[in-house]
């Protein structure tokens, strides 16, 4: 596990400093579009209209079994590889680990909304939060663009940083293919539509249970990043909303770091928000919070996701190096 420690490490830095190199994307396919591909082929053949609500659960298990094992199998044959070429292979699958997290790309992603809402108003606002939240942009005020920001922030350092980088610490290259696999599926199939409802069921809830140890970590990293940017008072609020207000949230994982979040920046986050045109109405999280959010309030959830990130690098190595003497 401790080589693990130290890939993951250097794989950290290097999406950090790099992020994602979008003219290698730009020739040739991502692997998460690769892995969108085989979800999208097991929809089409197994996920049928004709089939019963029963029929469909099951088929929507042997879907996401399949797809699974055969993500773990590819990290295997990958992993295997990379141990004929070594040293050199370490720095490779350093490099492989970096390109499915998102510490840059996130981050990049949710400043252009605060950029948009202080240069081009709730219009371009709008155009740039509608990149990474799935509610409708045209009913969101600035408040609830930087609202919708700050959440996806928040929600997407545990799924997008925190989750892969804990199940490659613990499963290597296999862990972190099935994990991003399972994430992607959740993504594309794990709705409560028509049909998803059934098909969909264990994309959902595998990856609820995927994420539930990562989402809680995510929210202590948060809290622990408040002591470092505002002090003790505000890192003790984000603790104290996380362990109050984390299970309102419909989601049995987002909201440990979006609750985590709230009080750190002292914002109510969550509440009622609009997806399809169906209104959602969700409890607020830190409802004693600023509701009328600005663009200061996405650059202030900025620093703490950086400085979080930040001390997740440092804990890796940290285990890496207490790894070596034990």
């Amino acid at each position: 596990m401790e080589i693990n420690l130290l890939i993951l490490f250097l794989a950290l830095l290097a999406d950090r400093t790099f992020g994602d190199p979008d003219g290698l994307w730009r020739k040739i396919p991502h692997p998460i579009v690769l892995f969108g591909k085989a979800i999208e082929l097991a929809d089409k053949h197994l996920n049928r209209a004709s089939d019963s609500d029963d029929e469909r659960r099951r088929n929507g298990f042997l879907a996401m079994a399949g797809l699974l094992v055969l993500a773990a199998f590819i990290g295997f044959l990958v992993h295997l590889a990379l141990q004929t070429i070594q040293p050199f292979g370490g720095l490779i699958e350093a490099l492989i680990v970096a390109v499915f997290l998102a510490q840059k790309s996130l981050g990049e992603h949710v400043g252009r909304v605060a950029v948009a809402l202080r240069e081009e108003g709730i219009v371009g606002a709008r155009r740039a939060v509608s990149m990474i939240v799935g509610r409708d942009p045209e009913v969101l005020d600035d408040a609830a663009v930087s609202r919708a920001a700050i959440e996806s922030l928040a929600e997407n350092t545990s799924d997008g940083i925190v989750a892969p980088a804990f199940w490659y610490a613990l499963l290597g290259l296999p862990g972190l293919f099935a994990y991003k696999m399972l994430n992607t599926a959740d993504s594309m199939i794990g709705h409560l539509n028509d049909r998803y409802r059934d098909f969909g069921r264990f994309a959902a809830k595998f990856d609820d249970v995927a994420n539930w140890v990562p989402a809680r970590l995510t929210g202590v990293l948060i809290s622990a990043a408040a002591w470092v940017v505002h002090g003790y008072d505000a890192a003790l609020r984000s603790f104290n909303v996380m362990m109050r207000d984390a299970r309102l949230h419909r989601s049995p994982n987002a909201g440990w770091p979006e609750a985590a979040m709230a009080g750190a920046i002292e914002v109510a986050l969550a509440g009622p928000r609009v997806y399809g045109g169906a209104m959602a109405n969700e409890p607020m999280l830190n409802g004693a919070g600023r509701r009328d959010a600005g663009a200061e309030n996405i650059e202030d959830a900025l620093n703490i996701f950086s400085v979080t990130t930040g001390i997740f690098t440092v804990a890796i190595l940290a285990l890496f190096l207490v790894g070596l003497l034990l």
